[in-house]
């Protein structure tokens, strides 16, 4: 079973809606392994629950198993021997007991049912206008699905729109989480995990015994056998039709063409063709647009560079996915090596980079908060990470270095050096800067740090 860490909103929210007098309905959704069902149970401990998991069998057979379910739930014969083809008795029968507590209804894999019967989100609308909405009941529907889930429930042609009382998109678990699941690893440790298996619980299971990350590599994604192996396939082949254009998208962009113009090219296609693609990718936080965090109309920024998000897409992409035929043919000795030799270098760097800004933004020994955290480039400079203040007029300048050995002084001089290129604010403002290294600083560096006031190192 998953480890539970983090998810304190989630379970607020969902405590929330069940201690209100009437009745509620949450709508959770997210990609596969994410932990949703280790959360709704964890929020139905110790409470009056009933759960019911769809399957992608014909509807007939669903209703009979949730009848079963509920017949066991409430304790009822006459509903366990009673054949009905209608879905309103069985939810009938529930609410009409006398109930003590308030009784949850949690129904996973919700869109399996609307994929099985296209009218079923009307038929759970109409129970739910006419019975449910009128108990003290609770009703989770729960799915992992999120083009279906969206289109079932959420979005404004669906017949369930307007009646949620709260939605839970449940993402992956924050780096900052992750020494819970791993506490006794060295930070390099922790990082070079979850630069493979980003933060979806069930991947960090699947690493927690492995004495270092390429044996977890070799023996949970080279393995042919396990699921993570095929996973990008199972998960695109659940939302998206034509799984072989998605495929080319993400595998341009990890191989480094990150414009929209450079992935057709690599396509051989139009830049105008793939604006559905990379939105759907974006849906299912899959892909980002990312400008230069200065930028004031980003929507209309022609600087946008995308880039994979999710990190084990994205080691699978740069890692896997060219040496499919090795690893076919059995030769994992030399795909581990190859692995081995640019891990670092071609994507655990990348990571360290995300987590530094992700750590920036909740630190607090700054002196201000800053609205907006990024990176930073034009046709000359780059920066690892650019910070901004609006109200105060305060930049943040850092660098990030995931080396084997300290950082020196040169690093601190190379950023003072492009800091005066970026223009946002110029002369008008506060500058700080911030250096991040994995393996520590110089005694040189550390004496700047120690005479400014205006740089801060961060191991």
């Amino acid at each position: 079973m998953e480890q539970f860490v983090d998810r304190e909103l989630e379970i607020r929210t969902l405590e929330k809606e069940y201690k209100k007098k009437d009745s509620s309905l949450v709508i959770v959704y997210g990609r596969r392994r994410v932990g949703k069902t280790t959360l709704l149970s964890e929020f139905m401990k110790d409470k009056k629950a009933l759960y019911f998991l769809a399957t992608q069998e014909a509807e007939t057979l669903n209703r009979n198993a949730f009848r079963e379910k509920a017949a066991a739930f409430i304790g009822s014969e006459l509903l366990a021997e009673t054949s009905t083809d209608k879905w309103d008795i069985i939810f009938k029968a529930i609410v009409s007991g006398a109930w003590e507590e308030k009784p949850i209804l949690v129904i996973d894999e919700f869109q399996y049912l609307g994929k099985a019967n296209p009218a079923f989100p009307s038929v759970f609308q109409k129970i739910w206008d006419e019975i449910l909405i009128k108990c003290p009941v609770m009703v989770i529907l729960c799915g992992s699905l999120i083009s279906m889930m969206v289109s079932q429930t959420l979005s404004y042609n669906s017949p369930l729109y307007g009646r949620r009382t709260a939605q839970i998109r449940l993402k992956q678990i924050p780096f900052h989480y992750y020494r819970k699941f791993c506490p006794g690893l060295s930070r390099r440790e922790q990082i070079e995990r979850y630069a493979v298996t980003g933060g979806v619980p069930k991947y960090i299971e699947s690493f927690s015994d492995c004495t270092d990350i390429f044996a977890g590599i070799e023996e949970n994604i080279l393995n042919r056998t396990g699921y993570l192996y095929e996973e990008p396939h199972f998960l695109l082949q659940q939302e998206v039709a034509e799984v072989g254009s998605y495929f080319s998208v993400l595998r341009a962009i990890a191989f480094g063409r990150t414009k929209m113009s450079e992935i057709a090219s690599f396509m051989e296609t139009r830049a105008t063709d793939l604006t559905r693609t990379l939105k759907t990718l974006i849906e299912l936080d899959l892909v980002q647009r990312e400008v230069p965090v200065t930028e004031e109309n980003p929507e209309k920024s022609k600087k946008g560079l995308y880039r994979i998000t999710d990190y084990y897409i994205r080691f699978w992409f740069t890692m896997i996915y060219p040496n499919q035929g090795d690893i076919e043919q059995g030769n994992i000795t030399h795909v581990i090596e190859k692995i081995r030799k640019s891990f670092v270098r071609s994507h655990a760097a990348f990571v360290y980079e995300d987590v530094c800004r992700s750590e920036l933004a909740t630190r607090d020994d700054l002196p201000c908060h800053f609205s907006r955290i990024g990176r930073y480039w034009d046709k000359n400079t780059e920066i690892d990470i650019v910070a901004v203040n609006e109200e105060e007029s305060v930049i943040l300048f850092g660098e990030c270095k995931y080396w084997s050995g300290c950082m020196d002084v040169d690093v601190f001089y190379r950023l003072l050096e492009k800091a005066p290129k970026v223009p946002w604010h110029k002369g008008c403002r506060k500058e700080l800067y911030c250096l991040f290294s994995i393996n520590g600083f110089s005694p040189r560096l550390r004496e700047i740090a120690e005479s400014r006031d205006d740089l801060i190192l961060s191991e």
